[in-house]
């Protein structure tokens, strides 16, 4: 089989005290996400996407959250390692199409500069690079601003 494809998934806790990044991006607001990383959700449903299609686990495999090692992490650091990973098995990814779920505060602002650094780190242009921003309606943990949560869908290929 030539292509691949993986979803990715990932929810973090907002709490105060803590920067808001979101694709790599520093977005102003009064709380941030709480992760043994820099809590990067979007970023994180992207690497468990790229796994995912090559069935080699999970985030939590390369980076546990029991290696201090990985605290406060950049996500865009740990994104390409995974790049790397899938780049050195002889695969590429095609294009990403992902979703942030959050109330607040509005992304739209923010996406074109989140989608060109994650094309950045994988070495892609930003038209292959995917981000949408949608409200969870006031329904739900997301709903009641108690945490930010992000989907990812990966195209891979073979090169």
């Amino acid at each position: 089989m030539n292509i691949r494809i993986g979803n990715g998934y990932d929810i973090h806790r907002l709490v105060g005290d803590r920067p808001l990044i979101l694709g790599g991006v520093n977005i102003p607001h009064s709380l941030g996400l709480l992760g043994h990383s820099d809590a990067d959700v979007l970023t994180h449903a992207i690497m468990d996407a790229m796994l995912g299609a090559l069935s080699l686990g999970d985030i939590g495999h390369y980076f546990p959250p029991t290696e201090a090692e990985w605290a406060g992490a950049d996500s865009l650091v740990l994104l390409g390692k995974v790049h790397d990973l899938v780049r050195s098995l002889g695969w590429r990814v095609g294009n990403i199409d992902s979703v942030v779920v959050a109330e607040r505060p509005k992304l739209k602002p923010h996406i074109d500069n989140m989608r060109s650094k994650i094309a950045h780190v994988l070495q892609l242009e930003p038209n292959q690079v995917g981000v949408k921003a949608t409200t969870n309606e006031k329904l739900g943990p997301v709903g009641r601003e108690e945490g930010i949560c992000a989907y990812a869908v990966v195209l891979l290929s073979r090169e």
